[in-house]
């Protein structure tokens, strides 16, 4: 049996136990969620054939008592498997406002949320003192968290590139859902209105070179890459996996195209994972 790593994830409900399965999940980690105490021993047997590390998140929602995650941790130690133990916690105000503004309902049945609060955080106490790492998540932000536990659990600097599809598409159908970023190429003459490029499209060279040879085209293109450039280290900054640019045309055909097709080429050239889609190029 090999297990590198094996992190057991437990602390107050609130406290951001979503947030640090996440983080582990980025490093490589395979998480279970909610597994019970007692089937611990099975998932690391399981594990040992298709990861070699391991989070299983135990909590409450599985009952107040920890004896069986006690005597899972005692045959664990038996055979030499590694277990770090990570305890999210806040204080109780800070608990209370995110369950209020989350709306969700405490795993602990009590009358009342502060009651509630108090009975897991009781019940807790003898984990919370065995813990190898307690994070108190009462002053941090998700993104601040999320690097916490990285850094914490991996081996170095983690890496998550930051992956862009660049979209075309017309106006008239639409600003794709998924846009995180929307350009409008309107503002340049329209291939449509030319009838030798009318029923080309902005990936035929002809429609290229005349949407390229634009006065405005080029100097746009700077603009768009320098906001780019501004941002893609500071959305990678924020943990954001995926950025959608789309760049709109009326139909979606011509300029909207040609102008995805060069920023794709740019952002591959800068080593950036991109792709070009073109929604309406066949409507």
């Amino acid at each position: 049996m090999f297990v590198l790593d094996l992190v057991v994830i437990t602390g107050m409900s609130g406290a951001g136990r979503s947030t640090a399965s996440n983080a582990l999940e980025d490093l490589g980690y395979f998480v279970i969620d909610n597994l019970p105490a007692g089937l611990i021993g099975e998932a690391v047997e399981w594990d040992d054939s298709h990861h070699d590390r391991l989070a299983v998140v135990v909590d409450t929602r599985g009952g107040l008592s920890f004896e069986a995650l006690e005597e899972a941790f005692d045959d664990l130690s038996a055979r030499d498997v590694p277990v770090k133990v990570l305890f999210l916690d806040a204080d109780d105000d800070v608990l209370v406002k995110r369950f209020k503004e989350s709306r969700r309902p405490h795993p602990v049945d009590r009358p009342t949320l502060v009651e509630s609060i108090a009975t897991e955080r009781a019940a807790l106490e003898a984990l919370r003192a065995r813990a190898d790492l307690v994070m108190d998540t009462g002053g941090r932000s998700v993104h601040d968290l999320r690097a916490t536990v990285q850094e914490a659990f991996g081996d170095g600097p983690t890496e998550r590139p930051l992956r862009v599809t660049v979209v075309s598409f017309g106006f008239k159908h639409g600003v794709p859902q998924s846009s995180d970023m929307v350009l409008d190429a309107r503002f340049l003459p329209n291939p449509h209105w030319v009838a030798s490029l009318r029923d080309l499209t902005g990936i035929d060279k002809p429609v290229r070179e005349f949407v390229l040879g634009q006065g405005d085209t080029v100097p746009f293109l700077d603009h768009v890459r320098g906001m780019v450039s501004f941002l893609l280290p500071r959305y990678a900054a924020e943990g954001k996996a995926y950025l959608t640019i789309a760049i709109g045309c009326t139909g979606g055909h011509h300029r909207s195209v040609v102008l995805a097709e060069e920023v794709a080429a740019w952002l591959k050239a800068q080593d950036v994972a991109a792709t070009v889609t073109h929604r309406d190029i066949e409507r």
